[in-house]
């Protein structure tokens, strides 16, 4: 028996003349809290719906849990919960109402399966005759996976359910989801935020309807492939541009308030410091770094362009 929950093989997708999905490859072990990384417009949102059964690919196959998408798509529904990026449930519904109609809709009741969600639903439950558009993005979240939890899903698939929340919150659905996965759910979540693809067990980096890698953080983190630095200057504007003129430079791209330097080789801090004080530059830090997601992120979107 396949030790893989989600199994995806060269699916494509395309609406008229734009391609967002372009032979798309994964597998997704069982029990895995898997993590699809990428901006707006990667194709995250088109992958997630062809795996709940919202759209059929237009060439390739999916499966969850040995249950073809296309095929099988009524016992894929039964499977999986889904938390699409735009809080879907019901603005004029109370708290307890969408999470009653939810459990309904599967067959089920809140006192049958209340076991499943009560860690996250306990956090909301003292506002449950508050009607969901009145809730705060935070409590929204939790109410939104508590839905898709009730039914008891062998797969759960999120669709960016933290952007546009507080770092607080982030991080409390964060530790939800950690939880969950102990459970044996097999966990699909997607995000722009190249931070969080530390707390994955793998992830994939996504493009422009294509996969730049898959791999756990940490490997893709050690094939990063050039020693790293991070610059600040007095003149944060001109120092990308001035970078660029250094005889080693690789890239200069800006990160949050530094610029952080990738060289073709180990150079010494006190040739970019003298570099960049010929160039004008009044003050000037230099630090040798380690990569991070964002860094990799951005260079195997280079060697894709290559």
């Amino acid at each position: 028996m396949s030790g893989f929950s989600v199994e995806i093989e060269n699916v494509s997708k395309s609406f008229g003349k734009v391609e967002a999905l372009k032979g798309i490859t994964l597998e997704v072990e069982k029990s895995a809290l898997f993590g699809v990384i990428g901006p707006d417009g990667a194709g995250k949102t088109t992958l997630f719906r062809i795996l709940t059964s919202l759209l059929k690919p237009a060439s390739g196959k999916a499966s969850l849990q040995g249950y073809d998408v296309v095929k099988d798509y009524k016992a894929i529904r039964r499977i999986v919960g889904y938390m699409p990026g735009r809080f879907s449930l019901y603005f004029d519904l109370t708290v307890e109402e969408n999470l009653k109609f939810y459990a309904t809709i599967f067959g089920t009741t809140i006192e049958e399966n209340y076991h499943l969600v009560k860690d996250i639903y306990s956090q909301i439950e003292p506002f449950k005759d508050r009607k969901a558009g009145n809730l705060s993005g935070g409590m929204k979240q939790k109410l939104a996976l508590s839905c898709a939890m009730i039914h008891k899903p062998e797969v759960l698939i999120l669709d960016e359910p933290t952007t546009g929340v507080d770092a607080v919150s982030r991080k409390e659905f964060w530790d939800m989801l950690k939880m969950l996965k102990e459970q044996g759910i097999t966990i699909l979540v997607s995000t722009p935020y190249m931070d969080e693809a530390s707390l994955c067990d793998r992830v994939a980096l996504m493009q422009k309807g294509k996969i730049l890698d898959n791999d756990t953080p940490k490997n893709i983190i050690q094939k990063f492939r050039y020693p790293l630095y991070k610059t600040i200057t007095d003149n944060m504007y001109e120092l990308p541009v001035d970078l660029t003129d250094l005889e080693k430079t690789v890239s200069a791209r800006r990160f949050g308030d530094s610029v952080h330097l990738a060289v073709s080789e180990e150079t010494e801090k006190g040739i970019i410091e003298d570099f960049l004080l010929k160039k004008g530059h009044k003050i000037v830090e230099v630090e040798k770094i380690d990569p991070g997601i964002e860094d990799c992120f951005m260079d195997l979107m280079t060697q894709t362009d290559e």
